[in-house]
């Protein structure tokens, strides 16, 4: 089976957004979440997180490349990103 590269971007209590990549999705939002070892400094103040968008490439290089754009977007086109997203996970 081929491994799959996650990017994604959580919600946290505050309203901000983080944005990271990972091989298991719902591994890392358990630990963003504190229920396991493991999560970004940044969530830890801000919990809980909840996922809202994500997209799955076949290359690490991808997602990590997909990662740097996302933190480089205006919060107005993240917002974008996460409602177009929502209507396709419907």
């Amino acid at each position: 089976m081929e491994e799959k590269f996650y990017t994604y971007m959580v919600r946290c209590a505050d309203g901000s957004l983080y944005t990271g990549w990972t091989t298991d999705l719902e591994k890392r939002i358990r630990a963003h979440n504190g229920e396991i070892k493991g999560g970004a400094k940044y969530t830890r103040s801000r919990r809980p997180v909840t996922l809202v968008w994500s997209t799955a490439f076949s290359r690490k290089q991808d997602a990590q490349s997909m990662e740097q754009q996302v933190k480089r977007m205006e919060r107005a086109q993240k917002d974008a990103l996460i409602a177009a997203n929502c209507d396709i996970m419907k």
